[in-house]
């Protein structure tokens, strides 16, 4: 066992999906970028295929987050999230697995009151795995509100566990530390040396693990590049410079994350969060039609977009090679049908 397998082991944990998640090349869409990839290679890490419950990067933060809940001895657990959450729909499906009691506290933080966004997709998959859903309007805040509901559930003499939004505390990081440690043994195996790994960026918890773990492993935090969809380019990167740092303590790791290590991209947000935009729709149908991967509206399609134009302004040198960390939410495209 390494020194990092040895600290992680530490923590409370429960199991939730496989793992290695397989890294993949994108062939074909190298081959409909032709030379506009001036040689650039990339690679997909399937985080999207982890079977339980519809799969998605948010199992790997709930196996440390469910875990402590378990060793807190708690009985329902409290997420909180926009009504299309993808954490949600992820802490529904393993609370169930694991004999939990689930609450959703879901906020309308999307002004989208179709049918479509209302009552398909997530929220759908929340209700079919036995959560109790609260809706919320847009100006609530849903951590006030799970608080709140946390403690009279304790006074009925039950225990409560309430997770940050996206499941993104320093013990939810966890997940995606491990993530970078994987990734570093399949990299060896494979014998390709990743040069940037490219992450979508809500809660900044996919980003902030990933970082602190590659500085546990003695590697470099820039290797991570996001792109924010939820918060300001300077919000998201203040976020995830902090979870970082305080992932990175967590691990005991004494090398210090500097802000200019937190490489966050604003440039693919849109007007707002859960908002469409045109370059979106676009890099989820070329994925779709040339690689047949379903890539999500939200957080996925609007991160690899980004990736998209980074090779196509030439941000990467001559035989790069890119990982794109595909971190699921396919349901809820069936709650943007109109945008395809």
């Amino acid at each position: 066992m390494s020194d990092f397998e040895s600290r992680i082991s530490e923590f409370p944990r429960v199991a939730l999906f496989s793992t290695p998640t397989p890294i993949e090349r994108l062939s074909r869409i190298e081959e409909a970028l032709g030379d506009a990839l001036r040689g650039v290679r990339l690679y997909i890490k399937r985080d999207d295929t982890m079977g339980l419950g519809g799969g998605g990067n948010k199992l790997r933060k709930l196996e440390f987050l469910l875990g402590e809940a378990r060793q807190e001895k708690a009985d329902t657990i409290i997420a909180v999230g926009g009504r299309q959450s993808n954490h949600a729909r992820l802490t529904a499906a393993a609370a169930a697995r694991h004999g939990f009691q689930c609450e959703l506290a879901l906020a309308q933080v999307v002004p989208r009151m179709d049918t479509d966004y209302q009552e398909s997709g997530n929220i759908l998959l929340d209700n079919l795995f036995g959560a109790r859903v609260h809706d919320l309007p847009g100006s609530a805040n849903p951590v006030e509100f799970a608080e709140e509901r946390a403690a009279v559930l304790r006074a009925e003499g039950r225990t409560a566990y309430v997770m940050a939004s996206g499941g993104s505390s320093p013990t939810g990081c966890l997940g995606y530390a491990v993530c970078a440690n994987e990734i570093a043994e399949q990299a060896r195996f494979l014998g390709i040396a990743f040069d940037e790994v490219v992450v979508p960026n809500g809660s900044s918890g996919t980003h902030a693990g990933l970082a602190a773990g590659f500085v546990a492993l003695g590697s470099s935090a820039s290797r991570v590049r996001s792109f924010s969809v939820l918060a300001s380019e300077e919000d998201s990167r203040a976020a995830t410079l902090g979870k970082a740092r305080a992932t990175a303590a967590l691990l005991g790791c004494e090398a210090t994350i500097e802000e200019t290590d937190i490489r966050v991209d604003g440039s693919e947000r849109g007007s707002a969060y859960g908002a469409p935009t045109a370059s979106m729709v676009s890099a989820v149908q070329l994925m779709a039609r040339r690689e047949g991967l379903l890539l999500d509206p939200v957080y996925s399609g609007k991160a690899f977009a980004g990736l998209l134009a980074a090779v196509r302004n030439g941000d990467y040198r001559d035989g790069a090679s890119i990982l794109f960390v595909m971190t699921g939410g396919a349901p809820s495209l069936f709650a943007y049908r109109h945008e395809f």
